[in-house]
């Protein structure tokens, strides 16, 4: 799990990055939740996201926004973490220049992110987007989705209650053939506390029916 120094917006941004040994694997990148909550790269979400990438042949990086661990600057509510999460993929897309596919995957504050990133790089063709922050964050910026993907959430969530989250998702508007996959975990609560497993196989049987569709989605696009 080699450590990698970005040169990031406010200075450097600490990251681990694993390279899959075929040069035309999908790449991954992982974001982590609220920094202002103790978010950082190692939560236990984000890092079995990594690992199950990983597994799936996936070039996969992870690391810490700004003021996180030993990432420098500040925390900026947002904007400045998007700008962190824009210069990672443009990192790791420099490393994987043959990556057949690009994908995004983000844990609540991580998901927001990983979402407003979307919509601003057409290359991104899948993404996982886990406890989205439906009650703290509009989601309208997606008019429309650009690329299918999946949410899932915790049917126990007593901070992002699930019919919110999936009255949100109903209402996302899509492209043509994009489809947006909701899933709950009926009794997994806001950090899948007991239900870390369950959630990584429902992620994990997303990724082996998806990821031919998404490539074909990228050529496509090409």
């Amino acid at each position: 799990m080699p450590e990698v120094i970005i040169n990031g917006p406010e200075g450097r941004l600490e990251a681990r990055y694993m390279p899959a040994i075929d040069p035309t694997a999908p790449i991954a990148l992982i974001l982590h939740p609220e920094p202002n909550y103790g978010g950082n790269m190692n939560n236990r979400v984000s890092f079995a996201m990594y690992k199950l990438f990983q597994a799936r042949g996936f070039s996969v990086m992870r690391f810490n926004f700004r003021g996180v661990g030993r990432s420098q600057g500040n925390y900026s509510g947002g904007e400045g973490e998007l700008s962190d999460a824009a210069t990672a993929l443009d990192w790791i897309q420099s490393q994987c220049s043959g990556a057949r596919s690009c994908w995004i995957a983000g844990f609540s504050f991580g998901a927001l992110i990983g979402m407003q990133l979307m919509m601003r790089r057409p290359e991104v063709v899948g993404f996982v987007s886990v406890t989205l922050p439906v009650h703290e964050h509009d989601f309208s910026f997606l008019a429309p989705c650009p690329s299918s993907g999946l949410i899932v959430h915790g049917g126990m969530d007593s901070v992002v209650p699930a019919d919110q989250v999936a009255s949100t998702v109903k209402k996302m508007p899509a492209q043509k053939g994009i489809k947006i996959d909701f899933r709950e975990i009926d009794e997994a609560n806001h950090f899948f506390t007991h239900h870390l497993d369950e959630l990584m196989e429902t992620v994990g049987d997303y990724l082996a029916e998806a990821e031919p569709d998404m490539i074909e989605q990228d050529e496509d696009r090409a």
